[in-house]
């Protein structure tokens, strides 16, 4: 099925894995879209969390597949060292031949220079349409729509509002949250998305590094097991309910708020923040205690009842089209 975004990104299948940190180990990724849709590197859980070396990290998944892959670029511009990083990042990656890139949390602009100098294409990540306006304003080729139904940083709209509200922009748009199942994915592109990006579907598979317990919380959850918290990283975060949400919360304090409230924190209080929250992230990934971690996850949980190859769902969903 051919759309806008399968021309963009090159790809057989309008379905991204998404680039979910920490899960997006280059195994995951290569065979995702060694299967013939996109997946997408996030070079912090590249190399932090997965422990390669960035340029070497994407050799290897060249290595595994010769199919394109995206990057997943968080641009948020606080952190000046943070940003001169992202940039190296970025020159390596398209050095490397990745033309299809993923932004998300500041002005796209520098990264759409970059990247349409080389003839790649941005995609930009999207709640509402104050922020579709920044990302068309700054040169993105698409929007990422991300909806109320997502894992991790989830939205506040329905797939249907949100794609309604981002419409009249005339870009490809892609649908990201709460599609676990190929009938999810077929009635999304019935209603007018060029794609779709799978988060939580993809962790629950045996390419993903992610320990076999946080991988069986995804089988055995439903909707209502996915709760929004505060008290990871300031912002509601979509988790799976367990032992440690519980005794968590999900409010956070004022002091927490106002760290991560744009601009008016100092920047080390700010880094401070994200690496806390980088550290429990990647603790997160290989634990199987309920007790003390917690797991991101989206609504799609309600249609995901096995761990599976990644390279079987991407068949399974394009399998939907015909």
């Amino acid at each position: 099925m051919e759309t806008p975004f399968t021309r963009h990104a090159k790809v057989q299948v309008p379905l991204i894995c998404g680039p979910m940190y920490p899960c997006s180990n280059p195994e995951l990724v290569a065979a995702v879209s060694a299967a013939g849709a996109l997946g997408i590197v996030q070079p912090i859980a590249l190399t932090y969390v997965h422990g390669h070396d960035f340029r070497e990290g994407l050799r290897l998944i060249r290595q595994l597949t010769p199919e394109p892959i995206g990057f997943n670029a968080l641009i948020e511009g606080n952190n000046k060292l943070y940003r001169k990083r992202m940039e190296l990042w970025i020159d390596i990656a398209l050095e490397e031949g990745v033309r299809f890139f993923l932004t998300s949390l500041g002005n796209p602009n520098w990264v759409c220079a970059k990247v349409h100098a080389v003839g790649g294409v941005v995609y930009h990540d999207v709640t509402e349409r104050k922020w579709a306006q920044k990302g068309i304003d700054g040169g993105v080729d698409g929007l990422i729509a991300v909806n109320a139904r997502a894992g991790g940083h989830a939205g506040g709209k329905s797939p249907e509002k949100l794609f309604d509200e981002l419409a009249p922009f005339g870009v490809p748009i892609v649908s990201a949250g709460g599609v676990g199942t190929p009938e999810e994915f077929t009635r999304h592109l019935r209603m007018g998305y060029a794609a779709v990006q799978l988060g939580t579907r993809f962790i629950a598979t045996p390419e993903c590094k992610a320990s076999d317990a946080y991988k069986q919380a995804i089988v055995d959850a439903d909707e209502d097991d996915i709760v929004l918290t505060e008290r990871l990283t300031g912002v509601p975060v979509a988790v799976i309910r367990n032992a440690y949400i519980e005794k968590l919360g999900t409010k956070a304090g004022p002091f927490a708020k106002w760290m991560l409230r744009g601009g008016r924190t100092k920047h080390w209080m700010r880094t401070w923040y994200a690496l806390n929250s980088v550290r429990r992230l990647k603790k997160s990934l290989s634990s199987s205690d309920v007790s003390t971690d917690y797991w991101q996850a989206g609504k799609s949980v309600a249609g995901i009842h096995d761990v599976r190859p990644a390279g079987q769902v991407v068949a399974e969903f394009a399998a939907a089209l015909d």
